[in-house]
């Protein structure tokens, strides 16, 4: 690691602070460090480490995510909603807020229905004990559509109280209530992430063609299956804590390669400061831009990253 990299890596590290400090001190209300040590102010306090927390954890999962779906599908695109998670979530959401089951349960509703997703859409993209990538995007594509269509007839007659509660899944949000049900999943997708890192050389390999990897060695098939199961793990467990906040596992990646390079070992590293960063800015955004009500942190992002997914689009279009 050259010294150079060490500085941006040292910078990175640097800005991650100061924007942990400004999200603790930011919000509806402005408070100072002072107030927020105070006994008073000590639920405040609380209830944004758990955001600084949840931030960290969703965007490492989502960025790093990103990551290995990029390589393993050799394309830039690549997002970890591809597999029709989101949909997936949300229609176990509606399933939940219409059957009148108490919150409390929603997120193990939420995770199942982004597991049904997954579950189809591999088994679609399947063929003769092989994943090919093409079958993959597509059936992922088909499956959230479809699940979707049964979003909006179920919303549709059920009336607008569901549609109100559904918004929290579909647009995402890291406030969080349960200090345990985010531990549990911080705990899987860390160890996600330390999987995809495991991997790091064989993501090296494989991103530049399955035969070269072959070629030194790699088992790029079986490699696909546990990153693609690794993925989704890690996706449905965000999903159900923190909703569905799109493109940071688009955003992150490609910006961060511009930073450091396309090595991952570097690059996966790297990759989870530069979404917790990401995050926590985008949270900081959606908490004061227009106070007392909260903007879904997914707003933000989509914000930021529709005209970026434009622009690699246009790229992709031209090779």
């Amino acid at each position: 690691m050259n010294n150079r990299l060490k500085l941006k890596i040292a910078l990175l590290f640097f800005i991650l602070f100061a924007a942990i400090i400004i999200g603790v001190l930011k919000g509806p209300a402005d408070l100072g460090i002072r107030q927020l040590l105070s006994r008073a102010y000590m639920p405040i306090l609380y209830l944004r480490a758990l955001r600084i927390f949840a931030a960290l954890s969703c965007g490492a999962g989502l960025a790093v995510s990103g990551i290995a779906l990029q390589a393993i599908l050799r394309n830039p695109l690549a997002e970890p909603y591809l597999l029709g998670t989101s949909s997936g979530a949300g229609l176990g959401a509606v399933i939940a807020l219409i059957c009148g089951i108490a919150s409390r349960w929603l997120p193990l509703f939420a995770f199942l229905g982004a597991a049904l997703s997954i579950f189809i859409v591999y088994n679609l993209a399947r063929q003769n004990n092989r994943i090919r990538q093409e079958s993959l995007i597509l059936s992922g594509v088909i499956v959230s559509v479809a699940f979707s269509a049964i979003i909006v007839f179920l919303v549709s007659i059920s009336g607008s109280e569901v549609l109100r509660s559904l918004s929290w899944w579909l647009w995402g949000s890291l406030q969080v209530y349960d200090a345990r049900l985010l531990l549990i999943v911080s705990i899987i997708v860390f160890a996600g992430v330390l999987v995809i890192y495991l991997f790091a050389q064989d993501l090296n390999a494989i991103s530049i063609g399955e035969e070269e990897a072959m070629h030194l060695g790699i088992n790029a098939e079986q490699t696909k299956k546990i990153l693609i199961f690794t993925t989704s793990i890690i996706t449905a467990s965000l999903v159900c804590v923190c909703g569905v906040i799109g493109f940071v596992g688009l955003i992150a990646p490609h910006t961060m390669r511009l930073l450091c390079g396309p090595n991952h070992r570097v690059l996966i590293p790297v990759t989870c400061l530069g979404a917790a960063i990401f995050m926590i800015l985008c949270d900081i955004i959606a908490r004061v831009i227009y106070p007392p009500l909260e903007v879904p942190i997914g707003v933000i992002t989509a914000m930021v990253g529709a005209p970026i997914f434009i622009i690699l689009l246009r790229r992709s279009e031209k090779i």
